[in-house]
Parts: structure tokens; sequence; C-alpha cells
């Protein structure tokens, strides 16, 4: 079932998960009018959902300048430079031209409800209020035949056009029957093809649709495995993590819209402004690391100032996601922040190979012992320095979260 993965691994370079940021002014220039005449074009169709983002805006009492602060901070977060904001905003306001389609599988709907309970108006007015979700398992108040009959009607009608959200592994053990939807007792792997097939790109949410994620840990009884195991032929994006970061799965979003493609991916067909970086490099703790400075038992000294948690069991080192810059609930804090060591959940097989409180025996990552002589603040400013641009986003997006007075005043 790691066939095609192994194969994507072997052809890319380690290289190939960095993010390029400077590709010269002549690249951008026509990116950016390229990105110009996709929402032009986007605005001569018809509007899949009624819902307009300044309605949005208004009814959860956020301002034009808070949307526009959000919309310079997923700019940041797509590695595009400043001169693209206008564009993204607009983005966001044509997003009601594009139809979702969103599958449940083996899972245990834990992406859907970050989605739900996520801050706005980032994700829950920007994918549910302002594109059209056509159909939904889990949230759709319709049920049975009306619920098939709602899904067959959109597969029609935005033949080609929409995008294929895919939450949850594809069990294939016992001919599939571990899984099975529908009136005709149709298999997930059945449903799977059959609904993707018209879809113009398939995004696979969270740890297991992406690597089959805890139903694929061992012994995987059912014979889970992700979609990238299951589809050919069809653009994947995969959006790895337990569950995903809905930053991630709106920045995803936000690029097709702009776009009309998917955007740039690593080895693993994860979009490179979201895993191109290393936990580990853009980790606040990363100072204490450098400096000699761990954990080494939960709640001692070390663990009270925030020392690095490497030893631990954090997975830091070996797991590429954007946490510690996006960071969850409304940008307030992630698990290391809240001293809990990073488990890889980004990574495939992270179950098997990555969830246990030890560092890897194999990882061949040498912890610095004894200390260093240099202040906190001096290694800071080299993590600092590295990672501009990710601080940066997150701290226009605190201020977004921040910023809802009972005035309206940015």
């Amino acid at each position: 079932m790691n066939e095609r993965r192994e194969v994507l691994s072997t052809m890319f370079s380690t290289k190939d998960s960095q993010v390029m940021t400077n590709k010269g002014q002549d690249y951008y220039d026509a990116l950016w009018q390229k990105c110009r005449a996709r929402l032009d074009e986007l605005k001569k169709l018809p509007i899949a959902s009624s819902n307009s983002i300044d309605e949005v805006l208004s009814s959860e009492g956020y301002t034009r300048r808070d949307f526009m602060k959000w919309a310079s901070a997923t700019t940041a977060m797509l590695m595009l430079p400043a001169s693209f904001t206008p564009l993204v905003a607009e983005a966001a306001e044509v997003m009601n031209r594009v139809p979702v389609i969103w599958l449940e599988l083996q899972d245990c709907a834990g992406n859907s409800e970050a989605l739900l309970r996520s801050d706005g108006p980032t994700i829950d007015e920007l994918i549910l209020d302002v594109i059209s979700l056509e159909f939904h398992e889990t949230i759709m108040a319709a049920a049975g035949h009306q619920a098939e009959k709602q899904l067959e009607e959109a597969m029609e009608h935005f033949h080609g056009k929409y995008l294929c959200f895919v939450e949850g592994a594809i069990p294939r053990a016992m001919n599939g029957q571990y899984g099975t939807i529908g009136p005709k007792g149709e298999t997930f792997e059945e449903h799977l093809v059959r609904v993707s097939a018209g879809a113009a790109a398939v995004v696979a949410v969270g740890s297991c649709a992406t690597y089959g994620g805890i139903p694929a840990a061992a012994p995987n009884p059912t014979g889970a495995v992700g979609v990238m195991d299951i589809l050919n032929g069809k653009p994947i994006i995969n959006i790895p993590a337990c569950p995903a970061n809905p930053a991630n799965m709106v920045g995803v979003v936000i690029h097709y819209v702009l776009s009309g493609q998917v955007p740039e991916l690593d080895s693993l067909l994860r979009p490179k402004f979201a895993f191109g970086y290393r936990i580990h490099d853009n980790c606040e703790r990363r100072a204490h690391f450098d400096a000699g400075e761990f954990v080494e038992e939960w709640g001692d000294e070390g663990a009270k100032n925030n020392f690095c948690l490497y030893k631990m069991g954090c997975k830091g080192p070996m797991t590429f996601n954007n946490c510690s810059i996006v960071r969850y609930n409304e940008g307030v804090n992630w698990p290391i922040g809240v001293g809990r060591g990073c488990i890889g959940c980004s990574e495939p097989d992270f179950w098997d190979k990555y969830a246990y409180e030890r560092p890897m025996a194999d990882a061949k990552i040498k912890a610095p012992t004894g200390g260093v002589e240099k202040t906190v603040d001096e290694f800071g400013l080299g993590v600092l320095t590295a990672t501009a641009v990710g601080i940066g986003i997150h701290a226009v997006a605190s201020a977004v979260a921040g910023k809802k007075s009972d005035n309206g005043e940015a």
C-alpha cells in the first residue's frame, strides 16, 4: 500500500521540501497577471453560494480593515509578495464561485470539528458561508435518498469545477466491506473513485486521508490507506496533521481560486507553503536545544522554564509543518507551546513511528550537553532571523484574532 508513496519520495531530493521565496520580479509579475485574469474569469461565473464575504464579516462584527489584515497574513503564508494582498482579498470575495464536495470516510471527524470550531473570518465564514459546500455527510441536513440526490446533482452541475475534500482513510480489507455508504452499499473506495472523477482537484485533509492515519496503525486490520494510494491521474493535495490546521485548508482553496492550479507540492504532495518548514527550525524552544537545556522529566525545573522537549520525545526535528507559525485556536497556541512535545502527526505512519515519549534511537540528532556559553537571546536572534516571515504571519493573524472590539475600530 506504500508503493506509490515510496516512488514519490525517490523522485525528490531533501531540498524539495524547502520553500523557495525569491523567484525574481519577472516571475511574480507574470504570476500577478495570471491571477488577475483568473479572478476576472471567475467573476463571470454564476454564484454557487448566495453568501458574500461582506455579509459574513458584518454579521460577525469584523471590519473591512480586519479582513485586509487577514488577507495580508494569508498572502505571507502563501509565500507571495505583499503586492498580492489585494488579489488574495479579492479571491476570498469570489470564493462563492467555487463549489466543494466533502467526503467523510474512515475517521473521527476531527478535521470537520477543527473547521467548524475555528476562529473567523478565516475559516467558518470563508469555507462554510462563502464557498458553496454542496455536500458534507456529517453536517448537512439532508439524509438517505435526499442526500444521495443532492450529491448526484452537485456532481453533474459542477462537473470538472468542484474541489473534492476527503476526510478519513479508505479501508481495503475484506473487499472494502469495513466501510460502505449509500443505499447500494458502495464501498468507501468506490465512493471516492466515483465522486473524485469529476473533481478539478482532490484535497485530502488530516493524517487519515493522507497516509491512512490511526486506522492504518499496526496491525491495520481494515487495510486502511490514504487517498494517494487509491487515486491516479487526478491532482491531489495532501494536508496532513491530526487534525489538519484549518488555516492550511483555507490557504489551499485561496491558492486554487487565485491561480486555478494546485500549489507547489513536496514529495508527499503537501503544499510547500505549509509543509516547507521543519517544526524544529521554527520552534520557540529551539534556543534551549542549541544551549543544551532540556526537560528531563515532567514537572522539573526545565519544564517550568520552557526548556526543549526533545528528551521527552518531541519529534519536531523530523516533522514538517507550520504549527509554530500559524498555531491553533485564533493563533493562541500550539502543542509545544503548552508543554507537550510534537508527535509528528503530519508525517507518514506517525502513530507507529513517532507517537511515544522518547527520542528516536536512530534519529542521528546529537543533542548538545553541558550547556553553551551564550544567552538565550543570542540564540533566539538567529532563530528570529531565519523565521522572520513566519513570525510576521503569526503577529498579523494574532492581531486580527484579538482585534474584535465593541466599537469595531481597527
